[in-house]
C-alpha cells in the first residue's frame, strides 16, 4: 500500500495581498500622523487635572441657562431631521428600483450619495455667509446632511416590501395609485418613522458641534467658556448634554421599539387592500 499524502493549501494571494495592503496602510497613517506616543504617559494625570477643573466648582447658576441652550440644540435636531425626511421620503420612492426604471433609480442614489459624503460641519460652514451664526444655520446644515442618510436607508426598506399585498391589489384590479397607497406605504411607513427617530438620536449630537462653529445651541456656550478657560461652565455644559442625549436617547429608543412592534403585529390583507 503506498503512502498517500494530502496536496499542499493552495496559496490564497488575494487575501494576502488585501491583509498586506491594509497593514501598509495603518503603518503608513501611523506614521504620517506624527503621533507623540510619549504623551499618553503623561495622560491619566492631564485628565486628573481638567477634570478638576471642570467639575470641581459647577455654579449652579449657570444650570438654567445651559439646560435651555441643551433645549435649543434638540430644537434644532429635531427640526433638521423632519426637514431630512420632508424630501427623502419621496426621492426615496424614486430611487427604488422595484418601484421606478433603474436608470431614475441610479440618479436619485447618486443625489444620496453626494449628500452623505458631505459632513454636516462644512455644509454649516457654507451656509453661514448666507445666514449667518444662526441656529437656522445649523437646522439645515443637519436637514440637507441627513436627506442622504435617510433616503438611503428608505429605499432599502422600500425594495426589501413583500410581494403579497401588491400581488392582492392587483387581483381586485387596483390602479397604480391604489396599489401603492394600501400595497407599499402600510408596510414601509413604520420602519420609515423608526429611521426618522433613530436619525434625531444621532443628529442631537451632530447640534452639538454645530455649536462648536457658532450655529446655535450649547455647543457654542461650551466652546466659548473653554476658549475663556470657564472650566466650570464648560464641565457642566458638558454634563448636561450627556444626561440629555442619554434622556432623548432612551424615549425615541423606547418609541422605535413600539412603533416596531406595533407594526409587527398588524398585517394586510387583500379584504384591507379591496376596501
Amino acid at each position: 500500500m503506498s503512502n498517500l499524502s494530502l496536496p499542499n493549501k493552495p496559496v490564497d494571494w488575494f487575501r494576502n495581498t488585501i491583509t498586506l495592503a491594509i497593514a501598509v496602510a495603518v503603518i503608513w497613517s501611523l506614521i504620517g500622523l506624527e503621533i507623540k506616543w510619549e504623551r499618553l504617559i503623561d495622560l491619566p494625570g492631564d485628565l486628573y487635572v481638567i477634570g478638576t477643573l471642570m467639575f470641581g466648582e459647577m455654579n449652579i447658576e449657570d444650570f438654567p441657562d445651559l439646560v435651555g441652550a441643551m433645549w435649543e440644540s434638540i430644537s434644532i435636531a429635531w427640526v433638521g431631521t423632519l426637514i431630512a425626511a420632508l424630501f427623502a421620503i419621496p426621492l426615496s420612492f424614486l430611487a427604488a428600483e422595484n418601484l421606478v426604471g433603474r436608470p431614475l433609480a441610479w440618479l436619485i442614489r447618486q443625489v444620496f450619495n453626494l449628500l452623505r459624503a458631505i459632513p454636516e460641519v462644512i455644509l454649516a460652514v457654507a451656509l453661514i455667509p448666507i445666514f449667518g451664526l444662526t441656529p437656522l444655520t445649523g437646522v439645515l446644515a443637519i436637514g440637507i446632511g441627513s436627506i442622504g442618510t435617510l433616503g438611503k436607508l428608505f429605499y432599502e426598506v422600500i425594495e426589501a416590501i413583500k410581494k403579497e399585498p401588491l400581488e392582492a391589489a392587483d387581483a381586485v384590479g387596483a390602479n397604480k395609485l391604489v396599489r401603492f397607497r394600501w400595497g407599499v406605504v402600510p408596510q414601509v411607513m413604520p420602519e420609515m418613522a423608526s429611521f426618522v427617530l433613530y436619525r434625531f438620536e444621532v443628529n442631537i449630537r451632530a447640534s452639538a458641534v454645530m455649536g462648536l462653529i457658532g450655529a446655535g445651541g450649547i455647543g457654542n456656550d461650551v466652546a466659548q467658556a473653554l476658549r475663556f478657560n470657564d472650566w466650570s461652565v464648560a464641565g457642566m455644559g458638558m454634563l448636561i448634554v450627556i444626561f440629555g442625549t442619554i434622556t432623548v436617547d432612551a424615549i425615541s429608543g423606547a418609541a422605535r421599539k413600539q412603533i416596531i412592534r406595533g407594526s409587527s403585529a398588524k398585517s394586510l390583507t387583500p379584504v384591507e387592500v379591496q376596501a
